[in-house]
């Protein structure tokens, strides 16, 4: 029996499970992952208003194997062996004839003063972090950022920090207390936004305008204090940060020899093979990709590359070589908490549609679809 192992309960992994199995019935399927759930990531900027709860987004996986036939290892992986035919795990090793890595990202929290920061995307802890400050702070200044890894520009997670800057504005309008409060957008870039497209730059900056939130824009990061953020362009005040560090590699690959790319990510081809490994594939945050400077780290691309890298799997198990090809396309709705901004690019193509009230809708759509697969 062909035996694939699959690291990760992310949107790559599951995504490339799912699809392994519906185009393969007798491959005998492992998922690795710490716990059996899925954390709905874009859903998280919807927690700080109370119109999500942490049950909303986190939805148990057991359902979800069992409909597939998925056998799930609970542990985190630390190594490998055989040259990626055996992972190695906390709780013992996994054999397997193919190996797909989806165990995201890891964020750069090198910055002095770091920990006094709230990083989002670190999952519903930090959205209930900072919910619970809101909910305590009676006025003051609310600074929201991010960086990037400057060896690997697409290591990057930008798009929800937009999101909860124009959501928490929203919120605290809506709560009658935005006059108590002062709003800073903080990134490096000059342009932030920058990999939407040109107009996506100057639809964002022009909402920040009509929002009354301040940018400081365009200055190297150097650290944050308990109360202020500090750039070489300047310190500034803040009594509570967001901050979306940039992004390199898992810990667990320097425990291993796989090529890696000047920002700490596993080098992969356009068939999302690991470049040198025999049947050694990635997807999602894990990869450096081949592809255009704006190309994404978000749940859609994750689900290309997931989507690719499970049919050259099955490809090379028939003794065939890989063929399947992701395409390098950004699809999102930067949404406020009442209405959203459509953004879509491809290499021939980028859209940008100014926001309104039903992109907001169609974002709460998409995860009832999303997540219906898993209930």
């Amino acid at each position: 029996m062909k035996r694939v192992t699959i690291v990760g309960a992310g949107f790559g992994g599951l995504t490339a499970a799912r699809k392994l199995r519906l185009a393969d019935k007798s491959v005998e399927i492992t998922l690795v992952a710490p716990r059996p759930e899925f954390i709905y990531l874009p859903s998280l900027i919807w927690i700080p208003s109370g119109r999500r709860q942490p049950e909303d987004v986190i939805v148990p996986l057991e359902h979800f194997f069992k409909k597939y036939d998925i056998h799930y290892h609970r542990g985190s992986a630390a190594g490998l062996e055989d040259h990626g035919r055996t992972l190695l795990t906390d709780r013992g090793k996994v054999e397997n004839d193919a190996l797909l890595i989806a165990s995201g990202g890891r964020f750069l929290k090198k910055l002095p003063g770091i920990e006094h920061a709230i990083t989002p995307c670190e999952g519903v802890a930090a959205a209930l972090a900072i919910r619970d400050r809101l909910q305590e702070m009676k006025g003051g200044t609310i600074a929201i950022g991010f960086a990037g890894n400057p060896k690997e520009p697409s290591a990057m997670r930008g798009g929800p920090m937009f999101e909860f800057l124009f959501g928490i504005d929203t919120q605290l309008r809506k709560e009658k207390r935005r006059g108590h409060f002062k709003l800073v957008f903080f990134t490096p870039a000059e342009k932030p936004g920058a990999r939407l497209g040109p107009q996506a730059v100057k639809g964002l900056l022009q909402e920040m305008k009509k929002r009354d939130i301040e940018t400081h824009l365009g200055h190297k990061m150097k650290g944050f204090t308990e109360r202020s953020v500090i750039t070489e362009g300047g310190e500034f005040e803040a009594d509570l940060i967001l901050f979306m560090p940039g992004m390199t590699g898992n810990e667990w690959f320097d425990n291993t020899e796989l090529p890696r790319s000047p920002g700490g990510m596993l080098r992969a081809d356009q068939f999302c093979r690991v470049e040198g490994w025999d049947k050694v594939y990635v997807a999602g945050d894990s990869g450096s990709f081949p592809g255009p400077d704006w190309k994404p780290k978000q749940a859609h691309m994750a689900d290309l590359q997931s989507t690719a890298a499970a049919r050259n799997i099955l490809l090379e198990l028939d003794g065939k070589p890989p063929q399947q090809r992701f395409r390098n396309e950004l699809v999102c709705i930067v949404d406020t908490n009442r209405s959203g901004m459509l953004v879509a690019r491809t290499e021939k193509h980028n859209l940008v549609l100014p926001s309104f009230i039903a992109f907001h809708w169609m974002k709460r759509a998409f995860e009832w679809w999303y997540l219906r697969e898993f209930k």
